[in-house]
Formats: structure tokens, sequence, C-alpha cells
């Protein structure tokens, strides 16, 4: 049994492919909405299609340019709302402002939850996303949110590209801190390999500088995957595999679940010591921001499936092992 009438996908501007990926595998037409401008700049939206009493999902990462993505989907919200949707959904598949999860210093906001915040207030009922920052940015929502990720996505693509070095022991899955550890246990777990932890000291007088000052574990020979959730300005994971290599590595790879990419960071990684770096597709990638050492994996059939489960009432706790 459905939890509405009918099921319905709106996108927002954010990243309508990843939503034409998610209507193609459920056999389900995006719905259709007018998306627009005022004179002023406002955002607008309007319906062209009635939602009363239907299970809406709303697809829109909130992804560069953040602020008006955020508006977007909350303005797409009060629109479902008004015009009676039964469930309004929201789909995440990049939930922006998730590293603001604390404060750091003294006299800072905590912006992850302000926007949790404005989404539950906002109409939301559910929001589905993917690999969030930390895992506890889940209980900053007092409504549901399923927490999807892309390890299982990865970890499938490295079995098969490094298929013969696993089979002879020679991958060592790396953290690049010590607050990653867990992920990249559980990464290694999937590849059956042990891990290793990059130590470095971050500057919090500089945002995204950081320091490798040793590594801990067995690297020296080996190949080298390096595991984060997030690689923004990609100048912390690339000092890490040159220090990788210092240290005796063979080849480093690295994997995350969003490529954000701001500023420098596709010439930092043009010029590094990868071999790849594997990402999905919760971001959308411009063309200018690719390199051949990119690789761009698909997490919509994914989301597509939480979709449905939600929709028929199906429980989707192993999609989130």
């Amino acid at each position: 049994m459905s939890r509405g009438n009918s099921l319905k996908i709106f996108t927002g501007t954010a990243h309508k492919e990843f939503a034409e990926r998610i209507s193609k595998e459920l056999n389900v037409p995006l719905s259709d909405i007018n998306h627009y401008r005022f004179a002023d700049g406002e955002i607008g939206v309007s319906l062209n299609e009635s939602v009363r009493g239907a299970d809406v999902f709303i697809i829109q990462p909130t992804c560069y340019p953040v602020n008006e993505n955020i508006m977007q989907l909350l303005i797409m919200a009060d629109a479902m709302r008004r015009a009676s949707a039964h469930y309004v959904n929201a789909v995440i598949p990049y939930f922006g402002y998730a590293r603001q999860d604390r404060k750091a210093k003294p006299r800072e906001p905590i912006t992850a939850k302000l926007v949790a915040n404005l989404l539950t207030h906002g109409g939301i009922d559910r929001v589905i996303t993917a690999d969030l920052h930390a895992g506890q940015l889940q209980g900053f929502f007092d409504i549901p949110v399923d927490h999807l990720t892309g390890m299982k996505l990865m970890a499938d693509y490295f079995k098969t590209l490094l298929y013969d070095e696993l089979s002879r022991g020679q991958v060592v899955v790396v953290s690049p801190d010590v607050g990653g550890v867990a992920r990249a246990r559980k990464f290694a777990v999937m590849l059956n390999t042990d891990i290793a932890i990059v130590d470095k000291r971050r500057s919090y007088d500089k945002q995204n500088v950081s320091e490798v000052m040793d590594i801990v574990g067995n690297i020296k020979g080996r190949t080298a995957i390096l595991v984060d959730d997030i690689i923004d300005t990609a100048g912390t994971i690339c000092h890490a595999a040159k220090g990788l290599k210092d240290r005796g590595c063979t080849k480093v790879y690295a994997c995350a679940t969003h490529a954000v990419l701001s500023g420098p960071a596709k010439e930092r990684i043009m010029k590094s010591e990868f071999e790849q770096m594997v990402f999905t597709d919760t971001i959308p990638m411009p063309e200018e921001k690719k390199t051949g050492k990119i690789i761009q994996l698909s997490i919509a059939p994914l989301f597509a499936e939480a979709i449905r489960r939600v929709h028929n009432e199906i429980s989707i706790s192993s999609m989130s092992e």
C-alpha cells in the first residue's frame, strides 16, 4: 500500500540530470513545474499540475550556489504544501552546510542545525540524503531522515579495478584524518583489507589548510585508497596523497561521495599523485571541473530505490548498511 494516491517527482534547478536519472529508474516522468525569477532576483515557482493528495518527492541537492538552492527547495515545499500534497519529501543528495555542525570556537553558529530547522518548519515531512558529514546530523531534524551511503557503490568499483592487488593483499584503505577512521574501517571491511591513518595538523587560522605529520599503518609497497565524504578544494587530500607516495605507496587513489571541487581543486587534482579520484553524482559536475583523473559513478539508482520503498512503505534500513 502506498503512502499517497500517486507518486510525483519534481526537480529544482540544482541538478536536473540527477532527477532525470531517478525518473528513468522509477519509470515515473518528472512532474511539470515552472521555475522563474522576478525582476529583483526573487525566486518563483508555479506547479503546472495537481499534487492534491500526492506523495511528492522534490529532488534538490543544496550545493553551489548553496543559499539559492536551499531557498528554492523551501519555496517548492511551500508550494506543494499549499497545493494540498499529502506528503512532501525532500531528496537532498548533498546537504549543504553539513560541515558547520558544531562550534569550533566561541561565538560561532551551528548552521547545519539552522538549515535543518528551516527544512522542518518549511513543510517538509521527510528528508532522504547521502553520507552526511557527521551521522549525528540526523538528530538535528525533528522529521524522519533516511541516510544513504555511496560507499558500497565505490567499493564495488574498486573491487573490479584493483581485483589483482586486492587478491594479493596489496591494497590499504587510508583515512585522511583521525575523524574519518570509522568511515575508512567500514570501507576496508567491504574490500576485505586493512586501514592506515594520516595524522595531520589543521591550521584553524586558515581554511582548508593542513599538514601531514605521519602515517599510522603499513603502506610501503602497497596501493592506497584515500576515503572521504567530501572533497572541496582538494588541498588536504592531494597533500595526503603526496605524503603516502613519499612514504612508499606504489599507487594512490581517492574516493568520496560528494565532489564539491571548489576554487583550485581541478588544478590541484591534475598535478596530484592520484591515479584516479572516484566520486558519485550527488553534485553536478560541469565540464570545466572535469579532468582525466576523475571518475563519476551514478548513485541515482540507490536514491530511486529509496524513493520507491518510502512511497510503498517498505523498510529501507538495509540500504544504509
